[in-house]
């Protein structure tokens, strides 16, 4: 995996995921910091032309500097709850296209303290580049679970016990009067289209945002946002509880 940008860096080099690095010529003092502790942990370092970042990094804002990743290791919908002393909070991409969206939602699910992201691997936005820019370095530390049928993966989360809960803005109840201290996947689907049907028929509950002025919907990682805040808020409140109710 390829990224780019200090602060994905910064936190990749943290998570201790970094394989190679490659700064541009032009140096500042936080590229040489990064260059140093690179070093430190043994990782090479290899300076190259600015125009070798921006093609690697394909147009995007690398800030002088790309690294490559070790990929993390395959992970399943049930390893992700597997082992938890708490209930588990994970987040379901349905088909989600932006990576800039894609890295809001991670940087949200890190700060919300989500166990996991269950993300599908056709016709959804790539995990490197853009999203990890834009997940401020978060995409190293979230774990994940690629899947290439997001139906068939609520049904695993299902048989490890969650509570699946898929936000629509036409659902018959509010977000808010759901119970997350159990284990709880939301699900979030497409721009636009939103959740497809099938994996709409899987979620057991169908949750909506209140929405009080003329726009009839929230952007997907500002919605995913509220919602595993919600829960974090809930979570807060009470050391334990059953599902959704």
């Amino acid at each position: 995996m390829l990224i780019y940008g200090i602060n994905p860096i910064v936190e990749a080099l943290r998570a201790g995921r970094v394989r190679a690095i490659r700064i541009g010529d032009r140096g500042s003092t936080r590229l040489r910091e990064v260059a140093e502790e690179a070093r430190r942990q043994g990782v090479p370092v290899r300076r190259v032309e600015l125009a070798v970042l921006d093609r690697e990094a394909r147009g995007g804002v690398h800030q002088g500097v790309v690294a490559d990743l070790d990929e993390a290791g395959d992970l399943t919908p049930a390893d992700l709850v597997a082992g938890l002393a708490h209930p588990p909070l994970l987040v379901v991409l349905d088909g989600i296209e932006d990576p800039h969206n894609l890295g809001a939602i991670l940087r949200t699910a890190d700060a919300a303290g989500v166990d996991g992201v269950v993300v599908q691997t056709r016709r959804a936005a790539a995990i490197d580049g853009a999203a990890a820019k834009a997940s401020a370095g978060a995409v190293a530390h979230v774990r994940l679970a690629r899947v290439v049928n997001i139906a068939r993966a609520l049904e695993e989360l299902k048989e490890a016990g969650v509570w699946t809960v898929g936000l629509a803005g036409d659902a018959p109840r509010a977000y808010d009067v759901l119970d997350y201290t159990g284990p709880t996947a939301f699900v979030l689907g497409a721009e636009g289209t939103g959740l497809r049907r099938l994996v709409r028929e899987r979620c057991d509950w169908l949750a909506a945002i209140p929405m009080a002025g003329h726009v009839g919907s929230l952007n997907v990682s500002v919605a995913a946002g509220v919602a595993l805040f919600e829960a974090a808020r809930q979570r807060r409140r009470t050391a334990g509880g059953g599902g959704a109710d």
